[in-house]
């Protein structure tokens, strides 16, 4: 095989594994922007290689790409000189269910907002070999060299990072009609300012957590039904803004006036209440956000 045959070969085979990759790297990331990112330098990498000794090239092309990740998550920690009291990942907006293959597939598996939040919350390492075994099936025998730990310990850290995510992720409800009805009720209570019925729609330990960036005194955490539904009641006076959106695969919602988005809200609704709210008002990630089409 000329060089010129094997660089269109390693091109063909990239490409046919480049939904899998970004699906590895948004879920190592939690950003669909640094995912893209990721997965072009790992084809940077890729395409200068020997692949000749390579067997299977899924794998390979795989611990490329969680290999870039890894050191993009070690690089973000220690740029971050105080830890923030919450950092939500960057979401992932369509109108509804199937209406956008692309997103869809990154999203595979139901790859919720809370279930992200708590990945911000692991180790690089945890979160590697967390990601790769449990959603990727890799053996630890390929993750332990990438954090340089034996297989028998890479396969605790993920299980540390398994208790995280089973003790502090819930599970939303697969009727997405059903995760809609419980939202609107949310909002309708919030417009009217009906605090009872905030709370009738609220898990009485539900958690509202507020991202808006770095340094921004609206980055809180909250807990508990009546304290939510005090919160929500504010939200009453941005009802004419809402655009009902699925966030991350589930009922949610953009807030946006005069074109410019103010805040992405995604919910997590278990057994009928909402258990988790997501909200995304960091001006800078959200001007990163694709949301073409959601006033259509």
């Amino acid at each position: 095989m000329t060089a010129v045959d094997e660089h269109e070969w390693l091109t063909q085979r990239f490409e046919e594994h480049r939904t899998r990759l970004r699906a590895v790297a948004y879920r190592m990331l939690g950003s669909v922007s640094e995912a893209d990112d990721a997965v072009q330098d790992a084809w940077l990498r890729v395409s200068r290689a020997d692949t000749g000794a390579v067997e299977n090239i899924g794998g390979w092309l795989t611990t490329v790409v969680a290999r870039v990740c890894l050191n993009v998550l070690r690089s973000r920690e220690r740029r971050r000189e105080e830890p923030l009291d919450v950092r939500l990942p960057e979401p992932v907006i369509s109108r509804e269910p199937g209406d956008d293959p692309e997103h869809a597939a990154v999203l595979a598996d139901s790859v919720g907002l809370a279930l992200l939040v708590v990945l911000e919350t692991l180790t690089p390492a945890e979160r590697l070999a967390f990601v790769l075994h449990d959603m990727f099936a890799v053996p630890f025998e390929e993750i332990a060299p990438m954090v340089e730990r034996s297989p028998a310990a890479a396969r605790q850290l993920a299980s540390r990072a398994r208790r995280r995510v089973r003790g502090q992720a819930p599970v939303p409800d697969p009727d997405h009609a059903r995760q809609r009805e419980v939202v609107e009720a949310f909002f309708a209570a919030a417009r009217d300012g009906d605090f009872d019925a905030l709370v009738a729609v609220l898990h009485p330990d539900v958690v509202l957590r507020s991202d808006g960036g770095p340094g921004s005194r609206h980055t809180v955490v909250l807990t508990g039904a009546e304290t939510v539904a005090g919160q929500a009641v504010t939200f009453g006076r941005l009802y004419p803004f809402m655009r009902p959106a699925l966030v991350n695969g589930a009922a949610g919602a953009v807030v946006a006036a005069q074109g410019r988005p103010i805040s992405v809200m995604g919910f997590t609704v278990t057994d009928g209440r909402i258990v988790a709210v997501d909200v995304l008002s960091d001006p800078d990630r959200l001007r990163r956000l694709d949301l073409a089409g959601l006033d259509a």
